[in-house]
């Protein structure tokens, strides 16, 4: 590990918070799990355990330092984050994370095909933490695909803005009689289509769809769902989509188009991960609309706002 004075606080916090959040990971079964989360001024990282790998993330911010000054930054907060975690060096993934833009959601960032398989409540998913911003598992929603496992059984089950299919595995999982899985990256698809087949779910009830997911939701609906998800970027303007989708602006028109696809009394719910997030509740046509974010938001983010999640009845 780096002595110098300015890794000392970053090397204290995370040791606390390993020791703390490792403890509690274990009595729950958890095995991926978020460390560390820009928790000291100056160390502005996610760090997240994936089992036997680490991925961190550092955010954007004007650090002021040259580029070489922040490569022996940044390289001195992998030595800590080595030593605290007793990880070696070749299993942390590094990536720096600016504000989602368009087509950065979908940019590659290398082609190393490095994957692992993780657990999760008993169910395995194929990370890659290499290639692309994100590793195919999102950490902040582990409860809300376990609430989507709970209410599964023998329901139809919509999975829109899909990526990995990891809430299409949770529905299968407790009992879904079908899913069908739309995303418009055709990559995130055979993702999905790789973790169903994982946990031994495939075949004519689990259908999967390359679309532009706004697009597809003008049509008239052709079939009805009993259970949706729906967790779209926060913008996004694709060549592939028909305009821009900036969440803010256009939640309504998306979940009313989206109520139009669920049955009377199902139900939908609706993610985002924009922090500033305010819902526009009267302009809804639902006939109850719940905010359950802090049942949703896992006790291994103590950023409450890493995610709003909304339970939305027809």
């Amino acid at each position: 590990m780096d002595n110098h004075p300015k890794f000392e606080a970053f090397a204290n916090r995370l040791a606390k918070m390993y020791k703390h959040t490792g403890k509690w990971a274990r009595r729950q079964g958890i095995t991926c799990y978020r460390v560390y989360d820009n928790d000291i001024p100056g160390t502005p990282l996610a760090v997240d355990i994936y089992e036997n790998i680490v991925h961190v993330a550092e955010y954007a911010r004007d650090h002021g330092m040259s580029p070489g000054e922040h490569a022996d930054w940044l390289s001195g907060c992998v030595s800590v984050i080595s030593e605290a975690l007793g990880v070696s060096i070749d299993l942390i993934y590094v990536k720096f994370r600016q504000r989602q833009k368009g087509l950065s959601q979908y940019d590659r960032f290398a082609r190393t095909g490095a994957e692992f398989i993780v657990r999760e409540n008993g169910l395995r998913f194929i990370i890659n933490p290499a290639d692309y911003i994100d590793v195919g598992l999102f950490l902040d929603h582990r409860n809300a695909r376990q609430m989507v496992r709970e209410q599964a059984a023998g329901k139809r089950f919509l999975n829109l803005f899909a990526y990995t299919g990891s809430f299409t595995v949770y529905a299968a999982a407790g009992g879904a009689s079908e899913t069908l899985t739309v995303d418009m990256s055709n990559t995130y698809l055979q993702w999905a289509d790789r973790n169903l087949s994982l946990n031994n779910f495939s075949g004519k009830s689990h259908r999967l769809l390359q679309a532009d997911v706004l697009a597809w939701l003008e049509q008239p609906p052709q079939e009805q769902f009993d259970l949706i998800v729906v967790d779209p970027p926060t913008f996004s303007n694709s060549k592939r989509m028909d305009g821009t989708l900036d969440i803010q602006r256009d939640h309504v028109m998306l979940l009313n188009r989206v109520l139009r696809f669920c049955k009377p009394g199902g139900t939908v719910y609706f993610s985002t991960n924009n922090r500033k997030f305010k819902i526009w509740e009267e302009e809804i046509r639902a006939s109850e609309i719940k905010d359950i974010s802090k049942q949703t938001v896992p006790d291994d983010f103590r950023n409450e706002k890493i995610h709003h999640c909304f339970k939305i009845l027809k």
